[in-house]
């Protein structure tokens, strides 16, 4: 679990009407149990980490989804990159109303390639790939608004 994750999980606690949220994570290694406490009205959430077993990082990690007997991609959750809004506001998933979306789930994106738009205060502002990928989610639908730091899409 990185410091990314840690913080997403304290920012959906501050943001919500829970007082305490524990989230475990098992890995080869061992298990990582990561408990969130509200404190006192105002104060920033308390975070305790316990680890029950040395956390190693695989030597060799693939590049390619594996295929089951069945055909389905089983992918690697550790190559996946979630894209979060960098702002709060309205969701398009096309250039205009009758255009086709920016991308699909399955598609391969380049680096910089324009993925959606967020609407705020009357501007329209791209949300680009940061890095060459395949779309293997759409987390947000059309014309709904979506909070910074939202999940947008999920790249492999």
């Amino acid at each position: 679990m990185d410091i990314k994750t840690v913080k997403n999980l304290v920012a959906i606690l501050e943001n919500s009407s829970l007082n305490r949220l524990e989230v475990e994570d098992q890995t080869d290694g061992g298990t990582l149990r990561v408990s969130l406490e509200k404190n006192a009205a105002g104060a920033a959430p308390q975070v305790v980490v316990h680890e029950s077993a040395i956390m190693q990082q695989p030597t060799e990690r693939p590049v390619k989804p594996a295929v089951d007997g069945a055909g389905e991609s089983i992918l690697d959750y550790n190559l996946v990159e979630e894209v979060t809004s960098p702002m709060v506001g309205i969701f398009y998933a096309a250039p205009g109303p009758d255009a086709p979306a920016f991308v699909t789930k399955g598609q391969k994106v380049k680096k910089g390639e324009t993925l959606c738009i967020i609407e705020a205060m009357k501007l329209m502002n791209e949300v680009v790939a940061e890095r060459d990928g395949e779309v293997v989610e759409i987390c947000a639908q059309n014309g709904n608004l979506v909070e910074f730091g939202q999940v947008l899409f999920k790249l492999f």
